[in-house]
């Protein structure tokens, strides 16, 4: 049995996602939200809160024992980029990427 969580369209870069992410990878389901409470990183409150959904899902969909529950796959895929322009010197325009994330977690039972 597996239950996941899904985060589509977070407005923070994949690339700084995969730093916090990485961190709580294979790590059980109450320690990963423990390191996530005290990370200081911008991506952590928002992994933090889809490993708390994906205990949800586990416990109240599937059934699963919660203390039994660890984090068997986690990744972050880059999503659509906003593109914005900024006026730049000379009438010239500079492009600005607003880069989105898709964030996934999936947990099983031990």
């Amino acid at each position: 049995m597996e239950a996941r969580a899904e985060l589509r369209n977070a407005r923070i870069s994949a690339r700084k996602v995969k730093i916090v992410i990485d961190t709580v990878r294979g790590k059980s389901a109450t320690e990963a939200i423990a390191i996530l409470k005290y990370t200081n990183k911008a991506a952590a409150p928002l992994v933090e809160k889809l490993v708390k959904s994906a205990i949800a899902n586990a416990v109240n969909n599937n059934g699963m024992d919660k203390s039994k529950l660890y984090i068997s796959e986690i990744y972050a895929n880059q999503g659509p980029t906003m593109k914005r322009v900024r006026p730049a010197p000379q009438g010239r325009a500079h492009r600005i990427r607003k880069r989105t994330s898709h964030i996934t977690v999936v947990l099983e039972e031990a």
